[in-house]
């Protein structure tokens, strides 16, 4: 049933109506119905002027990549031109001094006698002689106190010396090194980048200022002598810092050998005579040879005689015996128009003094005691 102002079709259809239906009151006909005007309005339009809760920034993320780009493009040439540097010039780089040594020179004099070689026992003929008050063997080869220098300290001087008296002992002293059945204990005191010239040396000698045997070591012709036991030896080591990471050792010691005709019997009680080598070497090291107890000859000059002038010493000393002579000819000469391999030679005589004065002590320099009166030699070059 229609209640008073229902609509001419009946009720609405969502139920409302009553006297609780506030518009229940207004009839709309059909002509105003059809009389309106319908228009939706768009979410911007029933915005109106109201201010927006979220603005967009269109182009911000763009711009923010950009500059990421741009940074990370920065930081890649920067990383790229840091390491360029760095491989030119980093402080890890290996200094000049660490660098693989040059070859060893040397130079070998051999001293002709005058006369006859004396002979004797060896007693006998070490007390007539200026090594008499020499000291034996290794007593002879006696380092001076350690100090630090400016970049090493006193017990990498102490190393240093220790290295270089091990080697003199083993390349002057040593009987099996003398007689040339060995090489071993002179080897394992090398650098190794000087193995080569080493090896080369002994297994081809040849004297052309590098690659004589004699120059890194005494060795004697087995078959000419013997040599005794007791050897007097009197020297001086002296050392000095030439570089930040380079110490340098020189030494400069004579060493007086009794030698033996060898021949296989008994041999003669007066037939022993002397023979007199000086050596003055160059020694240098690095932090790692000083770590590892090894060296690097630089350079050896080898005095030696009783020898005749025109002999090859370069493979083994070939001593005069008691009661020979040199011969009458003069030093080896060199042919400037031969071919082949250079000869470096030289020759000396040999003037061996009686007793020599005591000299008062003139000190060189740290650790540079006095040096000893070694035998006079008048050098004859070719």
């Amino acid at each position: 049933m229609a209640h008073r102002g229902d609509p001419p079709d009946g009720p609405a259809e969502n139920g409302a109506h009553g006297p609780d239906d506030e518009y229940g009151s207004l009839v709309f006909d059909e002509s105003f119905v059809r009389a309106a005007r319908l228009q939706e309005f768009s979410a911007q339009e029933r915005m109106g002027e109201h201010a927006r809760a979220v603005r967009s920034l269109p182009g911000r993320a763009y711009r923010n990549g950009s500059r990421i780009a741009l940074a990370l493009m920065v930081l890649i040439a920067l990383a790229f031109g840091t390491a360029v540097f760095m491989g030119l010039s980093h402080p890890y780089e290996t200094p000049a001094d660490a660098r693989k040594p040059e070859p060893m020179r040397m130079t070998l004099v051999p001293l002709a006698p005058r006369g006859a070689v004396p002979a004797g026992t060896p007693a006998a003929l070490f007390a007539s002689s200026p090594a008499a008050h020499y000291p034996k063997g290794r007593d002879g080869i006696s380092p001076p106190p350690a100090r630090h220098t400016a970049d090493f300290s006193e017990s990498e001087v102490s190393a240093a010396l220790a290295t270089v008296k091990d080697y003199l002992a083993a390349s002057s002293l040593d009987p099996d090194v003398l007689s040339g059945n060995a090489v071993r204990p002179v080897e394992a005191l090398l650098d190794p980048d000087q193995m080569e010239q080493f090896d080369r040396s002994v297994n081809e000698p040849y004297d052309d200022g590098q690659h004589a045997a004699t120059g890194w070591l005494v060795r004697f012709d087995p078959v000419r002598v013997t040599p005794d036991p007791e050897v007097r030896v009197r020297g001086t080591l002296r050392y000095t810092q030439t570089g930040s990471d380079v110490l340098e050792v020189v030494s400069d010691h004579t060493f007086t050998y009794a030698l033996r005709p060898a021949v296989s019997g008994p041999q003669p009680k007066g037939g022993a005579s002397l023979f007199t080598v000086r050596r003055e070497m160059r020694f240098r090291f690095d932090r790692e040879d000083l770590r590892l107890h090894r060296l690097e000859v630089q350079t050896s000059y080898l005095q030696a005689g009783p020898q005749s002038c025109p002999a090859d010493a370069s493979g083994a000393l070939r001593p005069l015996l008691a009661g020979r002579r040199a011969v009458s000819r003069g030093p080896a000469g060199t042919d400037p128009y031969a071919t082949g391999r250079p000869v470096a030679a030289l020759c000396g005589t040999l003037e061996v003094s009686s007793l020599p004065p005591t000299a008062p002590a003139s000190p060189r320099g740290p650790g540079s005691p006095q040096s000893p009166p070694p035998p006079t030699a008048a050098l004859s070059r070719p």
